[in-house]
């Protein structure tokens, strides 16, 4: 029965594309046989197959069985990019962060930044990635992999996922070809709903959360991007850990969502039932647990723990004298050779590859890093129209901070390109960005006023000579590797060190300071937002990062990304996002004693140098029936003198339901450009998917009643353009 209901999902899915445009499609029937075909050799392969062998299948190296001919699936990352784990390759490509290409809100950039990553791929012998990371988070900054995701809104995750997936894996008739490897979602589920910001912290939630916030991206994953393998995150679900948690892995994974590939564990995390979690008792136990919870696969990096969790020496014996557990064995196995078998590895001859000279990189991709770093920056302030600047009147330009620059290092990769990083064959700083785009024209004066993670202030007399001197300044701050990414949590959000220091002492010189913030994670910047008059978010942009932020400053790109996370104004606002329920800060009745309850820049949010006017929405049908459907339209007008993008967002809210549900929740988006004077109509379909919500039973359904369709440039209601939906029953 299940087969047959996936057939039925990819026919509907090949039927649907053909009809809007034609995608290359192989036929139902072709499918079936090479399904069917795969599985017969599966099969047979098993059947031949030594309990040693089959167990050895498991490890994250899927090794190559020599006696049987099975080759070897190698793994990596490529999350931006591709990175060898415990080792760095030379010559690829370093697109944006993840918070930074979602800060684009164009999957189709991510479709073609995943596609070209794949041929970095299998130019380096590797055809199972560890990406992309679908965690939708949860409104608390201090967790260091907020970097790593898309962002805060379930919507806008399951856009962006669905796009890498199908760029990494291809589709149609290409996918899993020469060109493509395949993907893993990450991670399988509530990961970022941890207690007090800590990586692996546990997770308590209701199911209607879990449903609400963290399913869909992983839903859409598989049912629209199929893809081929999932990873379950650290921690646990309340109280289960998600690596034995067979209610989330078989009964949500597998039977509710159709998931039919292999699940893969996170680093040592089968090991840690006994050593974090304190389940189980022994290794062995340990792997049992997973292993009838549906694990297939074990990763254990770098052998930092013996590769026993899922290995022989441990399972060899309990298996014999427990045969009624081999089952569990051939399922998993079954699934690690059906990756193989899709992938075309049994085809292909291996390559002898030496990462460290291979050369991957090419002009194309690293070019399209840089277009993407470019729609990537948004402008959080810009006071009395600072920016951009004029190079006609500008002499002299103070370029300060610990972030402005950094050398190449000896082992590793930069700390400005963030987590889950490679080496790419150079990277444009911001000083040397802005040094290339003003040459001798501009006078650049720079100093580094203080370390990142220093407390001395020993750097500032010569940071604020260097801006008395200057006609302006650029003052570049935020963090790093080094403070930030997995593993790397926080107490606080502050400017770590002696940074908002600096920065009071050079605005205290009373030159125009442009504030450039290169983080991974919102940071409460109260003092920057109150004083600096313009301010740059551009968290980490890659290898052309200081091209993208040069442009930008001197205007040869005019910002149009959007936030898609909410910036808080303290720690003690946590967590901040803009799904608010409507309890008395949700509905705006609520209220601190000390301080605005808003955040300090919200979701969706960021500035252009020119300006848009929005019509107000207009509905085909301002009633319809619960199974009917309609479509919302708004007019957009370029009012400024530059030609810009703005994003136009979608958000839809049920006035009165049988349940609690968030104030407004995104259900659409689009990134237009328009030229001056220029006007552009964008359209939202507007059905079950938009107007549905989770009932008492925890179903989808769509209730009479009226709807609130938002439409304008953030989630702010200031920025929002509504009218009203009827929905009759």
């Amino acid at each position: 029965m299940k087969n047959k209901t996936m057939k039925h999902r990819f026919l509907l899915f090949c039927l649907t594309a053909i009809i809007l445009g034609g995608c290359k499609t192989k036929t139902t029937e072709a499918i079936d046989d090479q399904d069917e075909e795969i599985q017969a050799k599966v099969a047979d392969l098993v059947s031949k197959m030594t309990l040693e062998e089959k167990i050895a299948e498991m490890t994250q190296d899927a090794p190559a069985n020599e006696r049987l001919g099975i080759p070897y699936m190698k793994y990596a990352e490529a999350l931006h990019g591709m990175w060898l784990v415990l080792d760095y390759y030379g010559n690829t490509t370093v697109y944006p962060q993840a918070i930074a290409a979602g800060s684009t809100w164009e999957p189709e950039l991510i479709k073609k930044m995943a596609s070209q990553t794949a041929l970095e791929a299998r130019a380096l012998g590797v055809t199972h990635c560890y990406s992309p990371n679908l965690d939708v988070i949860s409104g608390d900054p201090r967790y260091g992999r907020v970097e790593e995701s898309y962002g805060e809104d379930p919507y806008l995750v399951s856009r962006m996922g669905v796009a890498f997936i199908e760029g990494l894996q291809g589709t149609g008739d290409e996918q899993y070809d020469e060109n493509h490897v395949m993907a893993t979602a990450k991670h399988f589920i509530g990961y970022p709903e941890n207690r007090r910001g800590i990586n692996g912290g546990f997770s308590d939630m209701s199911e209607r959360r879990l449903r609400e916030v963290y399913l869909p991206p992983f839903e859409a994953a598989i049912k629209e991007a199929k893809v081929g393998s999932v990873m379950p995150g650290h921690q646990d679900y309340n109280g289960v850990p998600n690596h034995m948690n067979t209610w989330l892995l078989k009964d949500i994974l597998r039977d509710e969502l159709g998931f039919d590939g292999f699940i893969v564990s996170d680093n040592n995390d089968v090991a840690r039932l006994e050593t974090m979690h304190f389940i189980s008792e022994s290794r062995t136990e340990s792997a049992i647990l997973g292993l009838k919870a549906g694990v297939d696969m074990d990763l254990v990096i770098g052998k930092s723990v013996d590769l026993s969790s899922y290995h022989s020496s441990v399972l060899l014996d309990t298996l014999t004298k427990n045969p009624e557990l081999v089952k569990y064995i051939d399922k998993a196995t079954s699934r690690i050779l059906t990756a193989k078998y899709k992938l075309g590895l049994f085809d292909t001859e291996p390559k002898e590859i030496d990462p460290k000279t291979v050369d991957v990189g090419k002009k194309e991709h690293q070019d399209f890093a840089y277009e993407i770093a470019q729609k990537a920056i948004i402008l959080l302030k810009n006071e009395n129209k600072l920016l951009p600047l004029d190079k006609s009147k500008i002499s002299s330009l103070a370029v300060i901070g610990p972030n402005a620059t950094e050398e190449r290092p000896e082992k590793g990769t930069y700390s400005l390109l963030g987590g889950y990083s490679g080496l790419p064959p150079y990277y444009v700083s911001a000083l040397e960005g802005i040094q290339n785009k003003v040459g001798d024209d501009i006078k650049i004066n720079y100093a580094k006023g203080c370390d990142l993670l220093s407390n001395s202030k020993e750097g500032f007399s010569e940071a604020i000579a260097a801006a008395k001197k200057s006609d302006a300044v650029v003052l570049v701050v935020g963090g790093s590797r080094k403070t930030g990414g997995e593993g790397v949590d926080r107490s606080n959000l502050d400017l770590y060190g002696v940074q908002n220091e600096l920065v009071e002492a050079i605005h205290k010189t009373g030159k125009p300071v442009i504030v450039v913030l290169i983080n991974g994670r919102p940071l409460t910047i109260n003092y920057i937002a109150e004083n600096i008059p313009s301010i740059l978010e551009t968290w980490y942009l890659g290898m052309h990062s200081g091209d993208a932020i040069a442009d930008a400053l001197f205007g040869d790109v005019n910002p149009g990304g959007k936030l898609t996370v909410s910036f808080p104004r303290s720690v003690g606002q946590l967590p901040v996002t803009y799904l608010e329920r409507p309890d008395f800060i949700g509905s705006g009745k609520g209220l601190y004693k000390d301080s605005d309850k808003s955040p300090l820049f919200p979701f969706g949010y960021g500035l252009s140098y020119t300006t848009f006017s929005f019509s107000a929405p207009r509905l085909a049908q301002s009633d319809i029936a619960v199974d009917g459907k309609t479509t919302v339209s708004i007019d957009v007008t370029n009012s400024g003198q530059v030609t810009g993008d703005e994003v136009v967002q979608l958000y839809v809210r049920d006035d009165f339901a049988s349940v609690g549900r968030y104030m407004k929740l995104l259900k659409g988006f689009e990134r237009i450009t328009l030229e001056p004077g220029e006007t552009k109509m964008v359209s939202f379909d507007l059905g079950f998917d938009e107007l549905s919500i989770l009932n008492t039973d925890l179903k989808k359904v769509v209730e009479p009643g009226t709807f609130t369709i938002s439409v304008g440039s953030s989630s702010r209601a200031e920025d929002l353009k509504t009218t009203t939906l009827l929905v009759k029953g």
